[in-house]
C-alpha cells in the first residue's frame, strides 16, 4: 500500500503588483478592472506513489518545481489541483538554517531548535551531548550562534533534525552540508534511519547521492513530470541530459526514448571506464584532461557508432556485473 501518493498534483502561484501600488490603488484598479494578476504553475500534473520503506529521489535542474512539490507532500502548501495522500507522521528537513537566534549561544540554540521541533526539555538534555558530538561543535558550545560559519550552523541543524523518528522523512538538499567527511557521516545517519523502515523523499543535485540512497526516482523539468521509475534508469537518462549542451538538450517524450537514452549512457560510461583503465587498448589517443561534458558526448557518439552485436556484448557484461553485485 502506498505511503505517499500524488495524483495529478498542480501548484499555481499568483503574482500581482499590490506591493508596489498599495491598498488604495489596489482597490481602484480592482474596481476599474486594471489590476494585473499573473499566474505561474510551479508544478503541473505530477503523479507518483511511494511504498513503505522506499526512498524516492527527485531530480531536475533549478526551477524544476522540486521544493514546491515537497511543500505539498509535507502539508505546508495545498495543491491547486490534484491530491496528495500521506500515511503516517511526516518529518521534513527543508530549511536547516531557520529557527535559530543569532544572539543566543550554540547551547541555547540547540534547546530552542529542539523546542520548535516539539521535543521536551528532558529529551533534549538526554540527547544534547550526542547532538553536539555529531555536529563536531564540542569546542563551540558557548559561542554566539552568529559567530559560527555557515557550515557549522548547518551541521548543528542537521544533527538536531536527525533526532526525529518519523514514518516519512522529507529531505531537501540537507545532505550537502559540511565537508566531504561530514557529508558521508550524514548519509550514514540517514541510511540508519531508513533501515528502520522509514519511507523517504530526497531532493539532491548530486546524481550519485540519488543513486546511492534511492530505489525510485522522479524527474521534473520546469514543473512538468518527465519520468518516474527505477533509480538507475532515470539517473542514467538524466545524466545524459545534463551532459548535453544546453542548446541541444531534448527531454525524452516516451518510455522507449527514456530507456534508449538511459542504456546508451550506461554503455558510454562503461566504455569510459575501460578507457581510463586500459587506454592502450584503444586505437586513439585519450586526453586525460578532457572536460567531463565533452568526454560524455564523445562516448555517446562512440556508442551510436557501435554495431548491434557490440552493444549487446557490453549490455550482457553490464547485466552480469549487476546480478553479481546483488
Amino acid at each position: 500500500m502506498a505511503v505517499i501518493e500524488c495524483k495529478n498534483v498542480s501548484i499555481r502561484y499568483k503574482t500581482g503588483d499590490l506591493q508596489q501600488i498599495g491598498l488604495k490603488d489596489y482597490i481602484i484598479k480592482k474596481v476599474t478592472h486594471t489590476y494585473k494578476v499573473e499566474e505561474f504553475w510551479a508544478d503541473r500534473d505530477i503523479t507518483f506513489s511511494v511504498d513503505k520503506g522506499d526512498m524516492l529521489g527527485i531530480v531536475g535542474t533549478n526551477g524544476a518545481g522540486k521544493s514546491t512539490l515537497l511543500k505539498a507532500v509535507t502539508g505546508i502548501m495545498r495543491p491547486t489541483k490534484g491530491s496528495v495522500y500521506t500515511d503516517g507522521k511526516v518529518a521534513a528537513l527543508l530549511e536547516l538554517a531557520s529557527g535559530f537566534d543569532p544572539e543566543l549561544t550554540v547551547r541555547e540554540n540547540t534547546f530552542l531548535r529542539g523546542a520548535l521541533l516539539g521535543y521536551t526539555k528532558e529529551f533534549m538534555e538526554r540527547k544534547y551531548n550526542e547532538i553536539i558530538a555529531f555536529a563536531e561543535l564540542e569546542e563551540f558550545q558557548d559561542y554566539m550562534f552568529k559567530q559560527l560559519s555557515s557550515g557549522m550552523k548547518s551541521r548543528l541543524a542537521f544533527s538536531i533534525a536527525c533526532l526525529v523518528e518519523p514514518d516519512i522523512l522529507i529531505l531537501d538538499e540537507v545532505l550537502s552540508v559540511g565537508d566531504e567527511a561530514f557529508k558521508e557521516k550524514s548519509a550514514r545517519r540517514i541510511k540508519g534511519i531508513l533501515a528502520n523502515g522509514v519511507t523517504g523523499v530526497l531532493i539532491s543535485h548530486s546524481v550519485q547521492q540519488i543513486r546511492d540512497l534511492c530505489n525510485k526516482c522522479l524527474w521534473l523539468d520546469h514543473g512538468k513530470q518527465v519520468a518516474f521509475g527505477p533509480t538507475s534508469v532515470i539517473c542514467n537518462a538524466y545524466s545524459a541530459f545534463l551532459f548535453t549542451p544546453t542548446d541541444k538538450r531534448k527531454l525524452p517524450e516516451t518510455e522507449e526514448e527514456l530507456l534508449d537514452v538511459s542504456n546508451r549512457f550506461r554503455i558510454a560510461w562503461r566504455i569510459g571506464e575501460r578507457e581510463r583503465a586500459h587506454p592502450e587498448n584503444f586505437p586513439y589517443e585519450i586526453d586525460r584532461n578532457e572536460p567531463e561534458p565533452a568526454r560524455i558526448q564523445r562516448l555517446m557518439k562512440i556508442v551510436d557508432g557501435l554495431s548491434v552485436e557490440e552493444r549487446r556484448a557490453i549490455e550482457d557484461e553490464l547485466d552480469g556485473t549487476s546480478k553479481a553485485s546483488e
